[in-house]
């Protein structure tokens, strides 16, 4: 193992050496077949409780795309593995020796040329679905709907199918980072329930069901209750067909980023 890490250690310091003299480095330029199974196996071990067991996303985002919105090269790749995207669920992979940064990264990299499986249904009547169920009343796509809940533009190139189709069915199971449910009780017995915007020691800011803003500080409310695993969102599971929850799941899927 130490060896391993020391091995890990001079790459990166003599690619971060040509860097510094403007020399182009691929940091996974260098690495093995055998690597990229390791990266695996880590990444099995480690990433895939967020990003799905095939890396098609979960919680966190589909990496089995040829572009990664924080990674365009790999150089990218390996910072973003390492330090995390700041603001976000992705967090630093601080248990991860030198060697099996790259080989996770090589394994990233791998996923984009796994072809994606077919998605059952018709996005064309899951887009019609879509407006029929005034999901636009919450949502964002292409610029037009509600900013109430998640925009879902390219919702496709962050979340995998198993995803999407337990969000519908389960909305609550897992909440998206930035729309944790409050409820605030005021001491004249009047109640605010909404999305979490921000919260410190001493306030909370409350965005409502009718998009409306609130800020209170916690000092002067009667009750504050934080609703985990509650959401405004309904459950489709009892008001779609089987073959109604394939089509919009895979509209949802085709949201790639594009009008």
């Amino acid at each position: 193992m130490l060896m391993k890490a020391a091995i890990g250690t001079v790459f990166l310091a003599v690619v971060c050496r040509l860097q510094g003299q403007g020399v182009p480095v691929d940091p996974l330029a260098s690495l093995t077949i055998a690597d990229v199974a390791g990266g695996k196996r880590l990444f099995e071990a480690q990433c895939a409780p967020c990003h799905g067991i095939d890396g098609r996303g979960g919680k966190g985002a589909n990496l089995a795309i040829p572009r990664l919105k924080h990674a365009t090269d790999n150089q990218e790749l390996v910072a973003v593995i390492r330090e995390g995207i700041e603001g976000t669920g992705m967090l630093r992979a601080w248990q991860l020796d030198d060697r099996e940064l790259l080989q996770v990264a090589a394994y990233v990299r791998s996923l984009a040329g796994v072809a994606a499986s077919a998605t059952p249904g018709d996005p064309e009547h899951g887009r019609a679905l879509f407006e029929a169920r005034g999901c636009k009343g919450c949502h964002i796509v292409n610029g037009t709907g509600s900013s109430l809940a998640p925009e879902l533009t390219a919702v496709g190139a962050r979340r995998g199918t198993q995803y999407l189709r337990k969000k519908l069915l389960n909305p609550g199971a897992e909440t998206t980072d930035g729309f944790l449910m409050i409820r605030a009780i005021l001491r004249d017995g009047r109640e605010v329930r909404g999305f979490r915007v921000n919260e410190d020691s001493f306030t909370i800011q409350i965005k409502d069901a009718d998009n409306r803003f609130h800020s209170f500080r916690k000092a002067g409310l009667a009750r504050l209750e934080k609703e985990f695993g509650q959401t405004l969102m309904p459950s489709f599971g009892a008001t779609l067909a089987a073959g109604e929850l394939d089509d919009l799941v895979a509209y949802l899927a085709g949201l790639k980023g594009g009008a």
